[in-house]
């Protein structure tokens, strides 16, 4: 079996994601350059009963690409295919890098419409899991996916959209890996735009009262909270015609601000707070009075996405929007009543409401509550603290994020989910792509 160099995986084959929430010891690797060598790789694996899953740029926080068979990376499989001018849809190979996607999309002058602050992932990871950004106008990536190209466990390909194979499109627009290798995707993109950031801090409690209003008619809305404070950082981003002048933030401000305040002063305080759990409250007090004002205007993609460099694990849920103000309410009592002080931010962000069966804002107009710990401090406590308030709120968790619901959970929450089923089972009836946690969410 062939091996290959991925990203996670040490000279002794063990693979981790970023956070190292997640560690497996795959059997073999590969990165295959083509669709037909993934048909190969993924018939072989079929037949002989070896299990595959694919690994992007390891940023779910859950084990859905873990695989003790066989791990392939799709790097060799990027760029761009095709670009139909007249509706701003672009085919790309599904390994390419969100981080990528800006650059290639410029000469054809479109854009992504929407992005998350983190460019890390692939394009076939960030649709898989139903990765999002902020904005009541805008969907997550599965959303904006207008067809897609599978490669299935018998090693057939099968060409997908709204028109063929419908049913196999639909639920491979938030496949979770568990029915095929993605190779192509094609997404509904936009012309090329700027956007005016401001970023201010603001009372909490104003924060969450305007919350859903300020999302109907804000383009791009988002806040942090520190626990044990009274702060809320919020960033709003309005969208501007692509000729609008730029002006960004200047690269001193940047390196201060982003790099050594945003990341290494924040690195500090982390492990500062980790060692002195007491201290986490004066910190955060501190962290919120040092917030500035700061107002610039860029290119889209360098707004929206944002270094981040501090470990950490993270849980977020999709709750109806509506709800936001209660269910975080409900989150600070039991985030600030938590034993073990709490360092990290809080991050709430909405989304548009779409019709992927697995979308985790599928049917509603949802706002997401994301909660961290520092990776070198334990999670799981914290988070299933936290947990029981989602799910009180008819909360979905993030599929690539911290969670531990199952299959009977996801089939209440989800009103296609055994449409899914069906045809996961159909189309890998050996069960190929499935790993312990796959079987744990799918019921499988």
């Amino acid at each position: 079996m062939r091996t290959a160099r991925l990203e996670g995986l040490d000279r002794n084959g063990t693979w981790r994601n970023w956070a190292a929430s997640v560690v497996a010891r795959p059997s073999g690797t590969a990165a295959p350059g083509s669709e037909d060598e993934i048909s190969t790789l993924l018939a072989g694996a079929n037949d002989s009963g070896t299990r595959l899953k694919v690994v992007g740029g390891g940023h779910s926080f859950t084990p859905i690409a873990a695989s003790d068979g066989l791990l392939l990376s799709l790097d060799a499989l990027t760029g761009i295919v095709h670009v139909d001018a007249a509706t701003a849809r672009v085919r790309f190979r599904a390994g390419t890098r969100l981080r990528d996607v800006a650059r290639l999309l410029e000469p054809h002058g479109l854009a992504l419409a929407n992005m998350g602050d983190i460019d890390h992932q692939s394009l076939a990871g960030a649709i898989s899991t139903s990765t999002h950004g902020t904005g009541l106008g805008f969907t997550g990536f599965s959303g904006m996916v207008t067809a897609l190209r599978l490669v299935l466990p018998d090693g057939s390909a099968r060409e997908c959209s709204p028109t063929s194979n419908p049913d196999l499109f639909q639920a491979a627009r938030v496949g979770l890996g568990a029915l095929g290798v993605l190779t192509e995707v094609t997404l509904q993109c936009v012309p090329r735009f700027k956007l005016r950031a401001l970023e201010a801090p603001e009372p909490l409690e104003g924060m969450l009262e305007s919350f859903v209003e300020r999302c109907a008619g804000t383009d791009h809305l988002e806040f942090y909270w520190f626990p044990h404070t009274e702060v809320a950082l919020a960033k709003t981003n309005k969208r501007l015609p692509d000729n609008t002048a730029s002006d960004p933030v200047p690269l001193r401000s940047r390196l201060i601000d982003d790099e050594l305040l945003g990341n290494g002063a924040f690195a500090l305080t982390c492990r500062l707070g980790a060692a002195l759990p007491w201290m986490v409250p004066r910190l955060n007090r501190f962290a919120a009075r040092a917030l500035a004002v700061r107002e610039y205007t860029d290119q889209s993609e360098r707004v929206f996405v944002a270094p981040r460099r501090v470990r950490f694990r993270e849980m977020e849920y999709a709750i109806p929007l509506g709800a936001l103000p209660a269910a975080f309410n409900q989150v600070r009592r039991v985030v600030e009543a938590y034993p073990q002080k709490i360092s990290f931010p809080l991050e709430v962000r909405s989304a548009a409401a779409d019709d992927t069966w697995l979308g985790t804002a599928t049917g509603r107009e949802t706002a997401y509550i994301a909660v961290h710990r520092y990776a070198r401090e334990p999670a799981g406590d914290f988070l299933a603290s936290v947990e029981k308030v989602f799910t009180e709120f008819d909360g979905r968790p993030h599929w690539g994020k911290l969670h531990t619901r199952d299959g009977a959970f996801f089939e209440a929450a989800y009103p296609r989910f055994g449409d899914f089923l069906a045809q996961r089972d159909a189309v890998d009836p050996h069960g190929t792509l499935l790993n312990e946690h796959l079987r744990h969410i799918l019921g499988r």
